[in-house]
């Protein structure tokens, strides 16, 4: 049948064939904007999810009963004495106060019969500060932060009986980040009041709670996932629709509210199964709670906060499963032990779970720019030593991630402490140039590595945001290396640590990153050891970082609070002497017991005084009030054990003495011979290498003195001994002659020790930094007429007065010693400077005619070199940068040191050498560095390269000889050294350190097991760079030597033979050796 059309099968589809209205496109900034509006504040919050996040809430008598006592002064009671006290009634509204004061609240719940079968109850306190809730058998049981944030505490099941329940309220009258007002940084306001403004009993909608953490997260990614993706679009519309199908106070429309939730975060982010998808994370979560030990509050405040933080945290490893904690400082886990027991077991529990995770290995989070060597090696022994002794087992990661730089031997001391990790951030901070990894392999300046990872969250108080996590990928900066990276969150610095919301979020951003991508794959269960694990396998790959990580910025904090620098230094020699002087006592005389309860109390108080925020100065004037209080207990131990000591050795210490009668104290490990004065008027020479030194007669020559002081002209005057030649006008040195070397050290028309003084306004972080603009307002300081001020047969000084401004000055005496044979003469200078300025930098200039693109400074156990040139703003970056005792300026066959008793701030720039003395910053210390100052600093040239000979004199710059007076039979038996590098040695090597060993039997506190006999530790090292060799001589009664790291495990046994050893370090290598006796 031709010419008939086939029937055609339709399309099933209900497309209608005509449009039944318009449909407009969505308008995406207007949709995105009015996300926020549903779960915020605000002229709608009555209206929106805000307004049912609550099902009832009931406060006031006679469900909420409150009276309070009110602790004397700024006392802090134990939860024993408080509760003995009279309580009184009290009401929502009243004021507590001042700031510092401390308040006990008696708090009585009922719960009423409406509210027992509701899902979630919470108690509700917000008095605007910090605060801590006991339960009524003295138990701390979680923090509270105030001011909106971690004011709830669940309430037990145990409470829905309806009767009445107990529990106390420790309210502390400041906040989480102290009592500044205003800006936080501000030195604290005395007389803050806090107002109380909620206690009640909440029953919490947990539908509404969990729908706001949803649409903030979902809302997150429509504001900040590329708006070319469907990713984003898709979350705009989900929000949208929620938005749109919420009903007010139709509580089931919160239930169909999350279910299109789950659209695009999945189903399972109500349980820690969301983690469990088996896909392959990038982000690992790990929650911290940096706790500052002081900085915007004193310390007595920071052992409150650890009990407030820890407290919390353990709860919320209660109720959610996935949770992993990490924390530092083991000072702080002490506090908690001695002051908070229950507290400390709850944490030890979590530790033996494997939830609560001690790290970082060290005493406190310390600088690690201004201590000593020996100071960061005990660091790590006081702080592995704690955590071994009370969890059983030692760090593997050093954690430091708020610490304004970080020292080139920091990775060879780490992996002698067992630690092959290490964590920061503080380099993000840089404010020129940017760091260009996250993880990478550190190298020491010994060649010692360890893997560093820089979290590239750039944070380690993560909110946990989907930010956060994005970030996490975004600027990660080795991605070709390996894309993983730890996000560390949390509230931090005050303390408080992570919140039920970052932990929630944080599941939602693993549901989205499974059900529709585009995030990264954040996990959490994992600790930071599993982490570090995983990049340990690759590492050998990983690209590397030589030397020291310099903090482009907080450079001010070498020189803040310079009277707490001065007695951190005082209190390492101070540590340093008495060690080697007990452990010859100890060995000398068996009746005599090494006191290593007092020196490791010395020692814990000294590192705790070395916490990022007290010796580089940027703490608050209550903790320097208690930092001198807590060095001049130190001091006073220090002198009662030396005078137990001096007993032993049959001497003591005398202020005057003849060449007859006294002797002199030699705490170093070479050689001396010194001037010494002996009297008001006289002088002889200690000379010899023991640690008592014989007096001498300081001999003339001929006619000519051993020094002489001239006057050339009017202010004009000549100090010269057999070496050296300086000319003094007006306070300031126009020439420096050095005899032998016929070489004039002061460029022509340029004035050595002349003060300048800048204006000094960072751009925010007063007391941390200063900024290379204040460069530009050098102005030299004018100085009075120079006048004689001594004339001795030993040494000639000049004396000269500065004024700064009507309220400061400087007073400066210019001194010149006779000149001994074989020992290299410097010119010494001491001044007392009045100091009552507002944002002005006080140094001090040494043009030298000396020419390199480089300058040496000492650090620990070694030297840095630094550009003298500003070629590039790496370069131009290090305007200001950390010494210890000396820096120096060399060139082929001559160089300038300049020597320190306090400071740490220095700079060369081109020729000009540049020691910071004073800073004068406003907040967080109003008052910092007010008041006198006694500083001593010393120009020694020096013919040849940086040597031995800079090192020595820097030492005993900083260890003066001290008189004593003995009988001769005392003498004879220390006139040599027990233990000593022989003469043949590498004059590079340094013993640092003689000390009895940690846990021998008859010293040991028992915090280790006691080992069997009695030891003695030495610490050498290389100085200079250079590979060293020498021979360890004893006349102890030794039957074996192990070489042992820094906690003084065996290591390998030495070869010991007629008294000797040999050592053989490598360039800037730390060795530790113990000398089992006999």
């Amino acid at each position: 049948m031709g010419g008939q059309t086939p029937a055609q099968e339709r399309p099933r589809s209900d497309y209608p064939l005509r449009a039944p209205k318009p449909v407009g496109q969505m308008i995406s900034n207007i949709y995105r904007d009015r996300i926020n509006q549903f779960y915020s504040g605000g002229q709608y919050e009555h209206q929106t999810l805000r307004s049912m996040m609550n099902e009832a809430v009931v406060s006031g008598e006679p469900h909420v009963q409150l009276s309070v006592w009110h602790a004397p002064g700024q006392t802090r009671p134990t939860f024993k004495d408080a509760v003995s006290q009279v309580f009184n009634r009290v009401t929502v509204g009243e004021w507590f106060g001042p700031s510092w004061t401390t308040h006990w609240f008696k708090v009585v719940l009922k719960v009423p019969a409406e509210l027992r079968d509701k899902r979630l109850l919470e108690f509700h306190w917000d008095s605007n500060s910090e605060g801590l809730v006991w339960n009524e058998h003295g138990h701390p049981l979680q923090g509270l932060t105030g001011g909106g944030e971690r004011v709830e505490w669940i309430l037990p099941d145990s409470f829905r009986d309806g009767k009445e329940h107990t529990i106390y309220i420790e309210m502390a009258c400041n906040g989480m980040f102290g009592n500044g007002s205003g800006d936080s940084i501000q030195p604290p306001d005395p007389n803050r009041w806090f107002r109380l403004d909620k206690a009640e009993i909440v029953a919490v909608d947990p539908d509404a709670r969990q729908l706001y953490i949803d649409i903030w997260i979902i809302g997150d990614a429509a504001r900040e996932f590329p708006q070319d993706s469907w990713e984003q679009h898709k979350a705009l519309k989900v929000c949208n629709e929620i938005i749109d199908t919420f009903e007010l106070g139709n509580r089931e429309s919160l239930k169909a509210c999350r279910k299109l939730a789950e659209d695009y975060i999945g189903h399972h982010v109500n349980s820690a199964k969301v983690y469990d998808s088996g896909k392959e994370p990038l982000v690992f979560g790990i929650g911290h709670c940096h706790i500052d030990s002081c900085w915007l509050w004193p310390f007595a405040e920071t052992k409150r906060k650890v009990a407030r933080s820890w407290s919390s945290q353990c709860d919320l490893m209660d109720r959610y499963p996935e949770y992993n904690f990490a924390c530092s400082q083991a000072q702080q886990y002490k506090w908690l032990k001695e002051l908070y027991p229950s507290a400390f077991d709850r944490v030890k529990k979590k530790v033996a779970e494997g939830r609560f995770h001690p790290i970082g290995g060290s005493w406190v989070e310390h600088d690690t720019n201004m201590p000593s060597g020996e100071s960061l090696v005990r660091q790590f022994l006081y702080g592995q030593r704690f955590f071994e002794s009370n969890f059983g087992k030692r760090c593997q990661t050093f954690w430091l991630p708020d610490t304004f730089g970080y020292s080139s031997q920091l990775p060879q001391l780490c992996r002698l402490s067992g630690m092959t990790r290490f964590l920061t951030q503080k380099l993000s901070w840089n404010n020129i140039n940017r760091f260009p990894h996250t993880t990478f392999n550190w190298v020491a300046l010994d060649g010692s590595q360890v893997i560093c990872h820089m979290p590239p969250s750039e944070t380690y108080t993560a909110e946990a945001h989907f930010g956060d996590v994005k970030r996490s990928m975004s600027q990660h900066k080795s991605l070709d290396q390996d894309a993983t990276s730890l996000l560390v969150f949390g509230k931090g610095d005050g303390g408080g640590g992570p919140t039920w919301q970052h932990l929630e979020k944080l599941r939602r951003c693993r549901g989205i990153s499974d059900t529709v991508g585009l995030l990264p794959r954040v996990h959490m269960g994992n600790s930071v050891d599993d982490f570090f694990d995983r990049l340990e396998r690759k590492a050998a790959s990983f690209v590397t970082w030589y030397g020291e990580l310099y903090f482009e910025l907080h450079r001010g904090t070498y020189t803040t609070q310079s009277n707490n620098k001065r007695n951190n230094r005082r209190a390492e020699v101070t540590l340093r002497d008495l060690e080697l002087l007990a452990t010859i006592a100890s060995i000398k005389d068996k009746s005599y017991t090494y006191p290593k309860k007092d020196l490791d109390a010395m020692w814990e108080t000294v590192l705790l005084c070395q916490f990022h925020d007290c010796l580089p100065g940027s703490s608050i004037e209550m903790v320097y009030r208690d930092s001198d209080e807590m060095y001049a207990e130190v001091f006073k131990t220090a002198h009662r054990l030396f005078k137990d000591i001096m007993k032993v050795l049959g001497v003591a210490e005398v202020q005057s003495t003849t060449v007859a009668d006294g002797i002199a104290l030699n705490t170093l490990p070479w050689h001396r011979k010194e001037v010494v004065a002996i009297s008001e008027h006289d002088a002889a020479v200690a000379c010899g290498n023991g640690p008592l030194l014989k007096l001498r007669t300081l001999k003339t020559s001929g006619d000519e003195p051993l020094v002489s002081l001239d006057q050339v002209s009017k202010g004009v005057f000549v100090l010269a001994n057999e070496q050296l030649k300086v000319k003094v006008e007006a306070g300031t040195i126009t020439s420096l002659y050095d005899k032998l070397a016929e070489r004039e050290l002061i460029p022509k028309g340029h004035k050595a020790n002349q003060y300048v003084i800048f204006d000094d306004k960072p751009l925010y972080w007063q007391a941390w930094d200063v900024e290379v603009y204040h460069l530009d307002t050098r102005k030299p300081l004018p100085s009075s007429e120079t006048q004689v001020h001594e004339i001795k047969s030993h040494r000639v000084s000049v004396v000269t007065h500065t004024k700064i401004s009507d309220a400061s000055s400087i007073k400066t005496i210019i001194s010149l010693s006779a000149a001994l044979p074989g020992q290299q003469s410097y010119v010494e200078i001491s001044s007392e400077v009045e100091w009552h300025e507002t944002m002005k930098f006080l140094k001090v200039e040494f043009p030298v005619d000396i020419r390199n693109t480089e300058a040496s400074y000492e650090t620990q156990f070694g030297i840095v070199k630094r550009p003298t040139h500003y070629n590039t703003t790496w370069d131009m970056a290090k305007f200001e940068v950390c010494s210890h005792r000396f820096a120096d300026l060399s060139e082929h066959g001559y160089g300038v040191s300049i020597l320190n008793d306090s400071k740490y701030g220095f700079a060369t720039a081109g020729n000009v050498m540049r020691l910071s003395l004073l800073r004068s910053p406003k907040a967080p210390d109003a008052h910092a560095d007010m008041g006198t100052h006694h500083i001593r600093w010393a120009i020694l040239p020096h013919r040849g390269a940086l040597s031995h000979v800079t090192v020595r004199k820097a030492f005993e710059f900083n260890n003066p000889i001290k008189l004593l007076s003995a009988p001769a039979a005392a003498l004879q038996q220390f006139t040599q050294p027990p233990v000593h590098l022989t003469e043949d040695s590498s004059p590079a090597l340094v013993l640092d350190t003689v000390k009895r060993g940690e846990d021998d039997e008859d010293i040991s506190t028992g915090e280790l097991p006691a080992k069997p006999g009695r030891s003695v530790v030495l610490r050498i090292y290389d100085s200079l760079g250079g590979r060293a060799r020498g021979t360890v001589a004893t006349t102890w009664p030794v039957k074996r030597v192990w070489k042992v790291n820094l906690l003084e495990d065996e290591l390998e046994e030495v070869v010991f033979r007629d008294g000797r050893f040999a050592v053989d370090l490598r360039p800037f290598e730390v060795a530790s050796f113990k000398l089992e006796l006999a």
